[in-house]
């Protein structure tokens, strides 16, 4: 299943060029290495052996193109946690394969050579917030620039409401779930007096059970 990416985040399709692809690749390494603030087209340019103006015939600006890498996030999450639950019937094994897909989306697609997943999720790490905690937030949500990670926090949602019908925060849970890895591994690395994952040799599956325990534990206790 393909990564479609909202049309309006971008002037040109930058998968189907080769020149937009590198902008993809490059962007997600200068962003990771030098933090969204310091990122600059003229810097990207430079990285790609282009030129500024060829850069902004695919993105109208840095924040654009920030916000469709984490839609290829989101999206690559979609496509990861369907394709495992494919002959799923229980619902609560299938939320646990939900929350295990969460967290595989952080590890790298040899498939896709110009998105590197785990430097992307880095990205979203340490600067997702830059993404919707903006003051046109509003007017890109009305323009659909979140749809991605809307119909991620859905679907997860729907399957809350399979393990019980009348759970009656399953979009609270769900937003939490998908927002968790990324700012429990924020703390583990920069605050880690705020997360218990610090002196954990093996974040990601300690971060599942975590997870489980809680989503279900907390939906079970509505039944």
């Amino acid at each position: 299943m393909p990564v479609n990416i909202h049309s309006g985040l971008y002037l040109r399709n930058p998968k189907e060029t080769t020149l937009g692809q590198s902008i993809l690749k490059y962007s997600i390494i200068l962003i990771d290495e030098l933090g969204f603030e310091h990122f600059t087209f003229k810097k990207l340019a430079a990285k790609i052996n282009s030129t500024e103006a060829s850069i902004y015939r695919y993105f109208e600006n840095k924040h654009l193109l920030l916000v469709y890498l984490s839609n290829w996030y989101w999206e690559y999450m979609y496509v990861n946690i369907l394709n495992k639950l494919e002959n799923i019937n229980s619902p609560e094994e299938k939320l646990k394969i939900a929350i295990g897909g969460i967290l595989d989306s952080m590890t790298k697609n040899d498939g896709i050579t110009y998105i590197d997943e785990d430097i992307l999720h880095s990205i979203m790490v340490s600067q997702a917030d830059k993404v919707y905690r903006i003051k046109e937030v509003t007017e890109e949500n009305k323009n659909g620039f979140f749809l991605a990670y809307k119909k991620v926090v859905r679907f997860i949602s729907d399957i809350m409401l399979e393990v019980d019908p009348d759970f009656p925060y399953a979009r609270i849970l769900a937003s939490t779930l998908t927002e968790m890895p990324n700012q429990q591994l924020y703390y583990a690395k920069n605050l880690p007096s705020l997360t218990s994952l610090a002196n954990q040799k093996d974040n990601q599956a300690e971060l599942q059970k975590v997870m489980e325990n809680m989503a279900l534990s907390w939906i079970k206790a509505y039944k």
